[in-house]
């Protein structure tokens, strides 16, 4: 909550020069934030935002760009809403407003999604219209599993409308809908710094990236914690089996063991916990890696092919069913 806070009060204060621009970020909040009604017979445009610079924001560009005066009242905290909210209303010249903006057709029909200026429009155009929409009704969550740029639409021609912005910006959107609500989602951390650079939030995307390093650093080393317990169980798990195996071998073979396989076993005995690499060095002469492990593999073969042919269990008898062989 405190990201998207932090993120609204940046591009509340973004400076726009451009006309159009201005325009497209205005017509987008004034879509997604509040609506078209009936007061005494005329029609009023009212929009409901945040915080008091937004509104002053909006009351400034509805004034110079549309020359239309604009009243402001604010709306209490109550149940789910724990901030107070800012109701900008214009009712003298709100339906020529309406009509400018895109909120109304030709035949005083509500548009249901963006009107097609503003998505055809240009890279800042577009970035405008995102702008808007995030300053109406979006949220940044903290970078991680769930990190995610949202904003909620207020029907699924508006999210579409949105997702086709952000692909002409060239970061992927997704539009989806739970529980009769409409949103459109950013999920990739990528992607979410590309478009809060893209809305204009300089400083918050510095934040938003330091904070998704020191997660991907947490997250790299428990990763790799992991991994090297994983590894040392399937080591502990391969060397009991082993010892396992070659006593049984030793058992089975009796006095009828070369001398050569009866060395490699005792190695593999009497030094338990060492990996074949230690037990060739262990060994007088030393012997390498592979040398140990071929005379291991033979004297568990041989074992074994000895247990067949006298219908006794061979090397693997005594072992627990959740220990690893060794081939």
């Amino acid at each position: 909550m405190a990201l998207s806070i932090d993120v609204k009060d940046e591009l509340s204060r973004v400076e726009v020069s451009k006309t159009t621009v201005r325009a497209a970020e205005l017509a987008t909040i004034l879509r997604f934030s509040g609506g078209l009604h009936m007061i005494s017979g005329r029609i009023a445009v009212e929009s409901e935002l945040d915080t008091a610079i937004l509104a002053r924001r909006v009351r400034k560009d509805l004034a110079e760009l549309y020359g239309v005066r604009s009243a402001v009242s604010v709306v209490a905290a109550s149940g789910v809403r724990r901030n107070s909210h800012y109701l900008v209303r214009v009712l003298d010249g709100g339906e020529t407003l309406a009509r400018q903006t895109g909120l109304l057709d030709a035949r005083r029909r509500p548009i249901r999604g963006l009107p097609n200026r503003l998505t055809t429009g240009s890279k800042e155009e577009i970035a405008a219209v995102w702008r808007g929409a995030f300053l109406s009704s979006g949220s940044l969550t903290d970078p991680g599993r769930s990190a995610a740029l949202e904003i909620t639409c207020p029907g699924n021609e508006a999210a579409m409308a949105l997702v086709g912005s952000a692909g002409r910006l060239g970061i992927p959107a997704k539009a989806r809908e739970v529980r009769g609500v409409h949103r459109v989602v950013i999920r990739d951390g990528d992607a979410i710094s590309a478009m809060l650079v893209r809305m204009g939030a300089q400083e918050t995307v510095a934040t938003w990236e330091a904070m998704r390093q020191r997660r991907e650093v947490r997250a790299t080393a428990n990763r790799l914690v992991n991994f090297d317990d994983a590894n040392l169980r399937r080591s502990a798990q391969a060397a009991v089996a082993a010892c396992s195996r070659v006593s049984r071998a030793m058992e089975i073979l009796g006095p009828d063991i070369p001398e050569h396989l009866r060395y490699a076993g005792e190695l593999r005995l009497n030094f338990r916990d060492s990996s074949l690499d230690e037990l060739g060095h262990h060994a007088e002469p030393p012997m390498t890696k592979d040398a140990v492990a071929g005379r291991i593999r033979r004297l568990l073969a041989m074992a074994d092919k000895k247990a067949a042919d006298l219908g006794i269990p061979g090397t693997d008898a005594d072992l627990p069913d959740d220990l690893e062989t060794l081939d």
